[in-house]
């Protein structure tokens, strides 16, 4: 059991960094520092957003852009953050390990 709650934790590890990296960026081609232009810039940021828009998506359906600024990544980082404190934490307790 406790194999299963640290490959949960890495799973939600690696979201944490995908978010993280797509976020990163979106703010680096918003300012104009990469350019879609670039073939590898392209492929890694059409990678990364079908990799966090189906996480994303349900929480724009809910929560509607802030004078402009996306807070969906905010939520689904804190989330995130929350899910893998209850899994590495309390969890093992309630089961008893």
């Amino acid at each position: 059991m406790i194999a299963v709650i640290q490959l949960l934790s890495s799973i939600i590890g690696i979201l944490k960094f995908v978010l993280i990296a797509s976020a990163i960026m979106s703010w680096l081609m918003a300012f104009g520092i990469m350019n879609m232009n670039n073939q590898f810039v392209a492929t890694v940021y059409s990678t990364l957003q079908k990799l966090t828009e189906p996480m994303l998506r349900p929480i724009r359906r809910f929560v509607p852009p802030l004078g402009g600024l996306d807070i969906s990544f905010i939520i689904l980082i804190l989330a995130l953050y929350f899910i893998d404190n209850f899994i590495t934490r309390d969890l093992p307790g309630y089961l008893g390990l």
